[in-house]
C-alpha cells in the first residue's frame, strides 16, 4: 500500500453552489405597528413561533423577508419589525450603557453596533429607533422614549447643550426638546 504524498489530497468533486432560495408566493405575513405578527390575517399568538420567524427575518433592498436555506417569503412590516419595550441604564454620563429589551426578549446595548436614531414626522412627533440586527430596528415605545428624554434632561446643565443621551461611548441626539427657558 502506497502512502499518499503529504499536502496532496486526492481530487474531490467541486463543491456545488447552493441554489438561491425559492420564493414563496402569497405568504401573507405581516408585522403590525404594535409588534403583532399576522399570518393570513390572523394574529400569531404562540411566542416561540414568532421568535422562530424573527430569527430568520432579513431586510434586503426590496423589503423584509423570512429566509431559510431553501425558501424565502415576503413579510409586510408596517413600521419596524420589533418594539423596544424596556430600557435600563447602567452607569452615568459618557460611560453609561443603555440596555434595551425588545418585545421578543432580544437584548441590545445602544452604541456603535446598535445606534439610536430619531426620525421626526411632518407633525413634529418623534419616532425613535434602535438597531437590533443589521437592517432590523426596534421602534422605542412611548414610555421607553420618555425615560430617555428624562435622563437626557437630567444630564443637561444648560439649554445650549445638545439634547440627547450617551451609551456605549457614543452620543445620541434625541431631537429638539422645545423651549424650556
Amino acid at each position: 500500500m502506497q502512502n499518499p504524498v503529504r499536502g496532496k489530497s486526492p481530487a474531490t468533486s467541486p463543491r456545488r453552489a447552493r441554489p438561491a432560495p425559492a420564493e414563496l408566493a402569497g405568504l401573507d405575513m405581516r408585522i403590525a405597528r404594535d409588534g403583532t405578527w399576522f399570518y393570513r390575517g390572523s394574529p400569531i399568538n404562540r411566542m416561540p413561533l414568532v421568535k422562530l420567524f424573527a430569527s430568520v427575518l432579513r431586510r434586503e433592498a426590496d423589503g423584509y423577508w423570512l429566509v431559510t436555506p431553501v425558501e424565502r417569503g415576503r413579510v409586510v412590516v408596517e413600521d419596524a419589525p420589533f418594539l423596544a419595550v424596556a430600557v435600563d441604564k447602567e452607569g452615568d454620563g459618557r460611560e453609561q450603557q443603555l440596555i434595551f429589551r425588545t418585545n421578543l426578549d432580544e437584548i441590545v446595548t445602544a452604541g456603535p453596533e446598535h445606534p439610536l436614531r430619531v426620525e421626526v414626522a411632518a407633525d413634529g412627533t418623534p419616532a425613535p429607533y434602535v438597531l437590533v440586527r443589521p437592517g432590523l430596528e426596534a421602534r422605542l415605545t412611548r414610555p421607553v422614549f420618555y425615560e430617555l428624554v428624562e435622563w437626557a434632561d437630567a444630564a443637561r446643565t444648560s439649554s445650549k447643550e445638545p439634547f440627547g443621551v450617551w451609551s456605549g461611548g457614543m452620543f445620541f441626539d434625541l431631537g429638539d426638546p422645545g423651549d424650556e427657558d
